[in-house]
């Protein structure tokens, strides 16, 4: 791997992430090699993945800490991981975003991200099941001063639920208050994505309110970062069939773009120069929601 010196401390410990995940395993030494930087820069790059609750480190090396597919890191442990892939990613699925439309983010660090870049989009009906994002937008009509609702800004609803680990809304009273509703366009970010399981996560309740939100969309949009490719948690809730467009992060290799493209009628790869894009395909039975014409 060459110019690996000059990797930002959040790349490299992804790059560590993705190769303990991938081997089950690795050992300081391969790190070190691999990576091209000292034992002690591997080391302190384990303990921060350590606190992070992402990897559990062994003698000589780091393997996972349990089982991807039960287990449901917080909010702030996912919150230090791909933090430009999802920069990225939020710049571009938020120019998907019609004024004036209503739309839903599902709980997420990455739908977090999409929440800041949505505030200048106006007009917006938003729901979320997440108090994070709520937050956002309410922190931004504050900051408008005082005096009512800043004209354009969004309207937010907030789902009630029983909170998870990830800070999300779940349970029986969200999956009420989002199967009685139809967005225009539902962003959703996912715990693990592939052909075989579709989109899915480690918390059942999350699962089904998950569902929720993709049988009220008009047209779904997924926002997951590279690593969440391949990966399957313990419940699936929606089949790749029912993605309208997958906006990811130019971490993907091109074998996965390949297989994506296969499956799915839009993909955005996101970051770099520019985005790179597969233009989105109506499907049959579903009708996606275009920008208004000029």
């Amino acid at each position: 791997m060459s110019d690996n010196q000059n990797l930002l401390a959040e790349q490299r410990r992804s790059l560590i992430l993705d190769e303990v995940r991938r081997r089950g395993g690795v050992r300081v030494n391969e790190l070190t090699r691999k990576l091209n930087v000292s034992d002690m820069t591997v080391r302190r790059d384990l303990d921060a993945l350590a606190r992070q609750g992402v990897i559990e480190k062994v003698h000589g090396g780091a393997v996972p800490l349990v089982d991807a597919s039960t287990h449901e890191p917080g909010f702030e442990a996912k919150s230090a991981l791909e933090l430009s892939a999802k920069e990225d990613i939020a710049r571009a699925a938020a120019a998907m975003a019609v004024p004036g439309s209503a739309i839903a983010l599902s709980g997420g660090t990455t739908t977090f991200a999409l929440a800041h870049h949505l505030l200048d989009v106006p007009d917006l009906t938003v729901v979320t099941n997440s108090m994070r994002i709520a937050d956002v937008f309410h922190m931004a009509q504050q900051a408008g001063g005082v005096g009512g609702r800043r004209s354009g800004a969004a309207m937010v609803v907030l789902t009630g639920g029983v909170r998870t680990p990830s800070d999300s809304l779940v349970g029986p009273v969200a999956d009420q208050a989002i199967g009685s509703l139809h967005f225009d366009m539902v962003f959703l970010g996912v715990h693990g994505i592939s052909v075989e399981a579709g989109l899915s996560t480690p918390n059942l309740a999350e699962a089904e309110t998950n569902r929720r939100f993709v049988q009220s969309a008009r047209r779904l949009v997924v926002v997951a970062d590279h690593t969440k490719w391949g990966t399957v948690g313990l419940s699936s809730f929606a089949t790749l069939d029912q993605v309208d467009t997958l906006v990811t992060d130019s971490g993907l290799s091109a074998g996965d773009r390949a297989e994506i493209a296969e499956h799915l009628p839009g993909l955005v790869v996101a970051g770099g120069s520019r985005d790179e894009s597969l233009p989105p395909v109506a499907r049959a039975g579903r009708d996606p929601l275009d920008p208004p014409a000029p």
